[in-house]
């Protein structure tokens, strides 16, 4: 029995061996795909070869890429748990030919490996060719032997493959493997196709052709290969078993999953099981590559998975959090093919801790709401889709677990209401979903690449710099002049200008030549090593071919190193004061300021923030120099510096290092080492001074700080200086003794006001105001009362004030109407204890609240309070609280 890790070394190992060139997985947020959520299939890090807007080093690829099926157009979430073979992350394997072997070949590659090195018995296995494809059919004849019957032709589209309405496509082969006559099911094609018997275990592709329109097809000039095997499908079959979740990695996370709860994998149990280590899998691999939970786009998909996982271990039994607990089952088993899992634990775990968190008081409210929205139904009635779905779509309250709460009452929930609104809630989504790359690159920079090559950029070490104009871009299209007045953009064959990326913003400069200048506004980067200029014309004319003087702004330059460099002090000090599991969630490198996002929990505290700025700024002041070395990815980690999660890294990276640590573990040794392709200071007093101006929350789990260095520090704290000293003049202190004088005056203006208060309160029921009598007590229907109008009273001191009202009266009612500046007014009615059995404050506070135009009241039988707008009726309020006690 061969394990999943030993599976993918072994099919990568073999395509190796045949020429390929082994390619990491790529992110699981697709770089170059404004089309997918998620990266779904292992051809979509190579769908700009495909297409020829790309050219890579080598025509022969394989990979073990990483993807997930949980949202829009490729969704198995809902099927995860029931079935054996619906995963929300799962591994595909696969092969790749751009241009170089095709049908044959690809063939005899897949058959070479699953009968001789993967070992299967070629009795078991069968394949369906596109019907038409007599190519393929005749190549499975000769390599592999297959007869006849053994070679299924489909006629459907199942069978062929296609990138979109237009683009490269072609018909495919599949190859099945027969788990035997005790599975129910038939082979592919036939009526019982849908049983468990015959299982797809690797699908070729053969992009033979391009779609021009949907009435023209013509054979591509390069016909290449793309294969897709999954390998949990693969492992199930190797390993000998029927369901993917009985092969080794999935036994290894449900057993963490059983230990932690103490509930066997067995009966209804086993499903939340396998929901939880599916789910966890997806989770993690999601959050190292860049998504955090939130309430949209990819964050929105995760914390549904995140949180059918969770609701599956609270029917489990499990009282607290349970999914960080199994990430280090998951590090272990999948953690020395993908070190981004190594790197990352603490952010995995410290997100789903939060997350989970977070889930129990959401159900437990969602239980809350249920329990409201089915108050009023009864045995054998229905609960209305729409509710159902909002307690599911808003509340996060899933409709197994509504239908669940209300079983035990006999009350069902309609489902076709609820689906109706689902799939209108999926409608909605689809519409909404614009894109998905980070930066969808937009095709016409792929051709200015293909035809100029890539910018060699000069910036690290120099600002300025000669070059050859080798491209202008107008309006979205290549052109070989422009004139004074145009926008232009501008492709030099090599720049010292920094393209924007990693947060850094692009710089601003001139491009001049003989007769011409360029005011470069910004400078981005586009497709793979492409450094654009945009600018505009200032005079004369551009062509391409001109030689140009590149100058950078300098002074811009120095700023944006230094708040650069400063950001990479904040990290390094961050991780020191809050924990490792702080990681950058985000930057702006700005000329102005500094903004660094980055995981965290919870808010920082005000000494937090300042033993943060210490510790950056003692590495200024070591005026330590900043180093930078080309290194491998590999090497780089192995010696301790930072990766940003779902950054894509090349053969060799430039690692930044600055400082000294002073304490912890890393005394002595580097204090910062990032991977990053910025521009930095020389030495770290080049910054000169780190200042925190803020610090907040910009998402769940993601807190903000920003910060000035150099002159922007040192000015802002020159201001608030100036404000201090401001203060401390109109005080008369020293700006020592500011803070205790304020803390005096605040505490003698509170003294007053309560002296203020007591005298109104006072003057109130010393009589004299209007609606009552002038001895301040009048007997109404038997009953002693005082009423009166008081103005400059808050509506928080009339209880008060009712309360020395029915001290004052022993026995009776009193009612007190405030009259605030705005001429608003608020009434409160007191009943003494003995007299509540005759008289309800409530009702004659109603009375009183609807002469100044309010609408009601509320309160007790002994005190109630009612408000209105027409404070110019507050002596009819009391003759209404008079009237009602007559009545």
């Amino acid at each position: 029995m061969s394990s999943v890790n030993e599976i993918r070394s072994a099919f990568l190992d073999f395509f190796r061996k045949n020429g390929h060139e082994v390619v990491p997985s790529s992110s699981l947020v697709p770089k170059n795909d404004p089309t997918l959520m998620f990266t779904n299939a292992g051809m979509v890090q190579f769908k700009n070869v495909f297409t020829g807007l790309e050219t890579r080093p080598y025509t022969r690829a394989t990979t073990a890429q990483k993807c997930v099926r949980a949202g829009g157009k490729h969704n198995d979430l809902d099927n995860v748990g029931y079935t054996a073979r619906h995963h929300t992350f799962f591994e595909m394997l696969g092969n790749f030919s751009f241009g170089d072997y095709f049908k044959e070949t690809a063939i005899e590659l897949a058959w070479n490996l699953v009968t001789k090195e993967f070992g299967l018995d070629p009795k078991r296995l069968l394949v369906t060719v596109y019907h038409t494809d007599d190519d393929a059919a005749s190549y499975w004849k000769k390599i592999a032997g297959l007869s006849d019957d053994r070679i299924i032709r489909i006629p459907t589209s199942d069978n062929f493959w296609a990138m979109g309405d237009t683009g490269p496509c072609g018909p495919c082969s599949e190859i099945f493997y027969d788990h035997g006559e005790h599975i129910p099911g038939g082979p592919p094609g036939s009526p019982d196709e849908d049983g468990d018997r015959f299982i797809e275990i690797w699908n070729l592709v053969f992009m033979q052709f391009e779609q021009i329109s949907p009435e023209e097809r013509i054979p591509l000039p390069r016909p290449s290969i793309d294969t897709g095997m999954g390998l949990e499908r693969i492992a199930a079959v190797l390993q000998g078993v029927h369901d993917n979740y009985d092969i080794d990695l999935f036994r290894n996370l449900i057993r963490a999953s059983v230990e932690a709860t103490g509930v066997e994998a067995k009966g209804e149990r086993a499903a939340s099981h396998k929901v939880i280590a599916d789910h966890l899998r997806s989770a993690s691999f999601l959050i190292v590559d860049g998504v955090l939970p939130s309430n949209e786009g990819r964050g929105y998909v995760l914390r549904r998975i995140m949180r059918r996982a969770m609701r599956h271990a609270q029917l489990l039994g499990a009282e607290e959090p349970l999914m960080w607990r199994l990430v280090p089952a998951l590090v272990r088993e999948m953690g020395q093919a993908y070190p981004e899992l190594v790197r990352g634990e603490a952010l995995i775990t410290e997100t789903l801790k939060l997350e989970e968190t977070r889930f129990r008081k959401t159900l437990s409210r969602g239980l809350t709401l249920l329990a409201e929205a089915t108050a009023s139904l009864k045995a054998g009635d229905q609960l209305d889709g729409e509710t159902a779905f909002k307690l599911y779509d808003t509340y996060g309250f899933p409709l197994d677990l509504t239908q669940d709460a209300l079983r035990q009452r006999q009350i069902s929930v309609d489902l076709d209401g609820f689906n109706a609104a689902m799939e209108r809630q999926k409608a909605e989504a689809r519409a909404s979903w614009a894109g998905s790359g980070e930066a969808a690159t937009e095709a016409i920079w792929f051709a200015v690449k293909d035809k100029v090559g890539a910018t060699e950029f000069l910036g690290y070490e120099t600002e300025e710099a000669e070059g050859v104009i080798a491209a202008l871009v107008r309006d979205g299209a290549m052109v070989d002049e422009a004139g004074e007045g145009e926008a232009v953009a501008v492709i030099t064959n090599q720049t010292p200008f920094y393209g924007e990326s990693g947060g850094q913003v692009g710089d601003t400069g001139v491009i001049e030549g003989e007769g011409f200048a360029i005011e470069v506004e910004n400078t981005q980067k586009r497709g793979e090593g492409l450094f654009v200029h945009f600018g505009q014309v200032a005079k004369g004319k551009v062509r391409v071919g001109q030689p140009v003087a590149l100058r950078v702004d300098s002074a811009r330059r120095t700023k944006i190193r230094a708040n650069h460099s400063a950001t990479h002090l904040l990290h390094e000090s961050l991780r020191e004061v809050l924990g490792t599991h702080v990681a950058q969630k985000g930057s702006l490198v700005a000329p102005d300021r500094l903004r660094f996002d980055f995981s965290h929990p919870k808010p920082i505290s005000d000494e937090e923030l300042a033993r943060i700025e210490a510790i950056a700024n003692e590495v200024v002041l070591q005026n330590a120099p900043v180093t930078t070395r080309l290194m491998s990815v590999d090497d780089a980690i192995a010696e301790g510096a930072m990766a940003l999660f779902g950054e894509k890294y090349g053969d060799e990276v430039r690692v930044v290092s600055m400082g000294v640590a002073t304490q912890g573990e890393k005394a002595g040794k580097t204090f910062s080492m990032e991977l990053c392709g910025g521009t930095h200071v020389r030495s770290t007093g080049d910054i000169g001074l780190v200042h925190i101006v803020s610090e907040g929350a910009v998402a769940a789990g993601v807190r903000r700080i920003e910060a000035l260095t150099g002159d922007a520090a040192r000015q802002y704290l020159e201001e608030q200086e100036a404000r201090l000293k401001q203060a401390a003049a109109i005080l008369k202190v020293t700006p020592a003794e500011v803070v205790s004088r304020l803390e005096a005056l605040v505490e003698e203006r509170k003294k007053l006001e309560r002296e203020l208060s007591e005298a109104k309160r006072k003057l109130a029921l010393g009589g004299g105001a209007s609606g009552g009598s002038t001895d301040g007590k009048e007997t109404v229907n038997g009953v002693s009362f005082i009423g009166r109008v008081v103005e400059g009273i808050a509506p928080k001191d009339l209880k008060p004030l009712a309360d020395e009202g029915k001290r004052t009266v022993g026995s009776g009612v009193v009612a007190f109407v405030g009259v605030s500046e705005d001429r608003k007014a608020s009434v409160v009615v007191g009943v003494t204890d003995d007299l509540t059995g005759r008289f309800n404050a409530v009702d004659l506070v109603r009375a009183a609240s609807a002469a100044i135009g309010g609408k009601g009241g509320g309160g007790r039988p002994d005190m109630a309070q009612a408000g209105g707008p027409d404070g110019a009726n507050a002596s009819a309020a009391i003759e209404a609280v008079k009237a009602a006690l007559s009545a």
